[in-house]
């Protein structure tokens, strides 16, 4: 496999752990937005999506921009991708990760406010849930959130679809899961995203780290066998089915 697709998913998934996870580490562990549970939801998904929104046009061309093992995952199960090449994404990812929260962690780590309940953005459940959802309830919604994001990404980046807008959709999904998924568990959908930051929180976050990496690999998984049911045809299968009229003619 060629070295620039690797570096791109190495980097792209540096750049979405370093603002995305940074945004929620300033919200909730720096306290930037007050009290306001609300506002620090809503920074942090739009964080998130706008990253990976401007990611996609400019890493996409170069590795398809997954930065996200559930969604190499997701292409593997499609079939859109080699088993070799998706373990070279694997290994970037996770690097990327890594590099992104340790960039994240010694940009926090300078200054006098910090200490170790900031956090860096890790995910959790029980007592690191906003809402104190429990271990089953953080994985059921993992794999879901995660179902519904690379199925989007799948169905979106096929052929027949409109490559123009593909980002902003993608983009947008990613923000929608957040906002329903920061309160239970600080949304994951990402092995890569929770493993880089749990290096460096440890503790909890280390030892619920599992959740955060089985639940999104199941979610991708099942979003493509919903991929081929609902696009048998796969990559090339129109978004809309043609009217009679035109069948006929």
């Amino acid at each position: 496999m060629k070295l620039r697709p690797l570096v791109a998913e190495a980097l792209g998934t540096a750049l979405l752990v370093f603002f995305g996870a940074g945004t929620a580490t300033l919200c909730f562990g720096f306290k930037v937005t007050g009290t306001s549970v609300a506002a620090g939801v809503v920074m942090t998904a739009l964080a998130f999506g706008l990253v990976l929104l401007v990611l996609v046009y400019g890493i996409g061309p170069i590795s398809g921009c997954h930065v996200n093992p559930a969604v190499t995952m997701g292409f593997l199960a499609a079939k859109r991708i080699a088993l070799t090449d998706a373990v070279g994404y694997w290994v970037a990812q996770v690097v990327g990760g890594i590099a992104g929260a340790a960039g994240l962690y010694g940009v926090v780590h300078s200054t006098p406010l910090y200490h170790a309940s900031v956090g860096l953005g890790a995910n959790g459940y029980g007592a690191s849930s906003i809402i104190g959802a429990n271990a089953a309830g953080a994985f059921v919604a993992e794999v879901v959130l995660t179902f519904v994001f690379v199925f989007v990404i799948l169905a979106v980046t096929r052929r027949a679809s409109n490559a123009t807008v593909a980002g902003i959709t993608i983009g947008l999904a990613l923000t929608l899961v957040h906002l329903i998924g920061i309160p239970i568990d600080g949304t994951s959908v990402n092995p890569a995203r929770s493993l880089g930051p749990a290096l460096f929180v440890g503790g909890s976050a280390l030892s619920q780290l599992w959740v955060f990496l089985v639940a999104p690999l199941a979610g991708g998984v099942l979003s493509a066998l919903a991929y081929h049911f609902f696009y048998p045809k796969g990559e090339e299968e129109a978004g809309v089915e043609p009217a009679p009229e035109e069948q006929a003619a």
